[in-house]
């Protein structure tokens, strides 16, 4: 018989040890699990006890069940009982931590910030765990779309890190402000701050993936800074060291050598989701360099890797990485004239936003913007209208904004009688009258040749090339029209082929080039009758009522409807 001071201890080994043998089993018994935790309580045992086993029972709760009520009463206690225990910050800060995680989920945000807030307050003698809620407190404020107080909480982090010797988490927390900055476009201040990140990452000495990690999150932020500002030819040299990068990270093995400051016991992603990422950012340049084919290449690479990682992993990350790279090749099949599977692709993103309120909040503008370009590609002008009000109403992000107006300008061009609405919103994208528009053209194909932005160069050759013809010029309009028509078919840019093979059936008509002329009328046909059976395809799916959906959530289920309901002649 064990002595009066074993006897607790011998129960709650035995108990916890039962527990874990529940928690762990396959599948999990998690009632049996938490029957046991339960059980602890009869004996009543000490506070250091009490409070780690509401610790548990809250946290087997929170991840193994829909009981967050239950969960979240375990947690408040444990959180509670540990501030009065010395010496116990583990229990404490983990308690809230999950504890403000589950208020988040519950939209309690007003209680989660308290919380965290004093967490960070009375741990600044434990690093690790300072840091780490320095960390979560500046993502619920990110997730708020509070960005001020997320880069001042990074900043403060920063500070911290560098007192207590852990440049590498400095590097972390100043990369994520410089990353938050990016989204503010506060330039300014990105420019000191990437170059600072830059230093410190190549003098840091520690874990080869620690390092490479670092490096990889600071090319990341190099690339995208680059792709903002449209600079495709600029960031090549970037982009390139990203992508050696990540082929280092993949031949490292995994160092199970915990750092000796335990402020370093951060990791910015996983390798595997870094490299989707990488993909990701590759589909990005390549979109907008114009080079599709590539596009699809690593769209599909990075696309197949997710539904490998999603088996396993339910990081709400890579949905938001399966959506990012489906709205890119959704555009790039609208460029090059494959609009039913673009179609089938909108239905994929609608029924990955349904899985997340908080997907569809982010990309619910992007949404309707893909269905307005789509409405547009067959001619539904009214519903392309009606997409891109929705989203004007949805977006507070400037770039998105103006891509959306100045495609709904392009559909007040074509209906042909909306000249009041058309100036009203020209007034909206240029108030100030500030651009030299009798030059627009001419710029616009110096900046594009200079950056390698081969689809806005060809747009610009081939409506140059229009221009020179209605004026009689056809010599000129001839040295516009044949560079354009070579660049959409290396593109290849669908629309910019018809127009240019069109152009050039014209030209050689009225230069008497009978035999190029007819060659021009061939290809001209050939471009027409492929745009149109994949317009007859996309307008017979299901899908396609997705373009009557302007208001709520997406639609669940989308019925079938008997065919086209557009005119086709109408898209020539």
């Amino acid at each position: 018989m064990a002595t009066g001071a074993e006897a607790p201890e011998s129960w709650y080994l035995a108990l916890l040890g039962f527990a874990e043998h529940f928690r762990t089993s396959s599948p999990p018994k998690i009632r049996l699990c938490v029957h046991c935790l339960q059980a602890v309580f009869q004996f009543k045992p000490p506070q250091r006890v009490e409070a780690r086993t509401h610790l548990q029972l809250g946290s087997v709760l929170y991840h193994h069940t829909k009981n967050s009520d239950l969960a979240r009463s375990h947690l408040e206690k444990a959180w509670c009982i540990s501030q009065q225990v010395p010496q116990f910050e583990d229990v404490k800060f983990e308690a809230a931590s999950l504890l403000s995680e589950l208020y988040c989920q519950q939209n309690l945000v007003d209680s989660a910030k308290p919380l965290l807030r004093k967490a960070i307050q009375i741990s600044q003698q434990t690093p690790y765990w300072h840091c780490r809620l320095l960390f979560q407190l500046a993502q619920l404020h990110t997730l708020e779309k509070d960005l001020v107080s997320a880069c001042d909480l990074l900043g403060v982090g920063a500070e911290y890190a560098r007192v207590v010797g852990s440049e590498y988490t400095r590097a972390l927390f100043l990369l994520s402000k410089g990353m938050l900055l990016l989204m503010e476009r506060k330039l300014q201040e990105v420019h000191p701050l990437l170059t600072l990140c830059g230093q410190i990452v190549e003098n840091w000495q520690g874990n080869p993936i620690q390092k490479e990690s670092l490096r990889v999150f600071f090319l990341v932020l190099q690339v995208t800074h680059y792709l903002d500002a449209g600079q495709v030819k600029s960031v090549k040299p970037c982009l390139k060291q990203l992508q050696q990068c990540i082929q280092t990270i993949s031949t490292l093995h995994d160092d199970e050598i915990l750092p000796s400051n335990p402020a370093d016991l951060f990791h910015w992603l996983p390798k595997e989701h870094m490299c989707v990422l990488v993909y990701l950012v590759t589909v990005m340049h390549s979109m907008q360099a114009g080079y599709l084919e590539k596009a699809q290449k690593y769209t599909d690479k990075a696309l197949m890797q997710l539904e490998k990682l999603k088996m396993l992993d339910c990081s709400p990350i890579l949905s938001s990485f399966q959506v990012i790279l489906l709205e890119h090749i959704i555009m790039c099949r609208l460029v090059t004239g494959h609009k039913a599977t673009a179609l089938q692709e909108i239905s994929q993103v609608c029924q990955l936003c349904q899985q997340s309120p908080r997907l569809f909040s982010n990309h619910a503008a992007q949404l309707h913007t893909l269905l307005g370009l789509y409405c547009i590609s067959v001619n539904c002008m009214d519903n392309a209208e009606a997409q891109f009000t929705t989203a004007l109403r949805l977006t507070t992000h400037q770039e998105l904004w103006t891509f959306i107006v100045t495609n709904l300008a392009s559909v007040y061009i074509r209906e042909g009688n909306r000249h009041q609405e058309l100036y009203s919103l020209l007034e909206r994208i240029n108030p100030d009258h500030n651009f030299p528009v009798r030059r627009f053209l001419r710029e616009t194909l110096k900046m594009s040749n200079a950056e390698d932005l081969n689809r806005l160069t060809a747009c610009s050759l081939v409506l140059l090339g229009h221009i020179f013809y209605v004026l009689g010029n056809h010599r000129e309009s001839n040295n516009m029209v044949v560079p354009a028509m070579q660049l959409a078919s290396k593109i290849p840019d669908m629309s910019v082929q018809l127009w240019s093979s069109a152009l050039l059936k014209d030209l050689n008509k009225a230069c008497g080039n009978t035999i190029d002329a007819h060659e021009a009328a061939q290809m001209h046909q050939n471009f027409s009758q492929q745009l149109l059976q994949d317009h007859i395809a996309a307008c017979s799916l299901p899908e396609h009522n997705l373009i009557s959906w302007t208001d709520g959530p997406p639609p669940v289920q989308i019925q079938a409807q008997n065919g086209p309901t557009t005119s086709l002649a109408s898209l020539l």
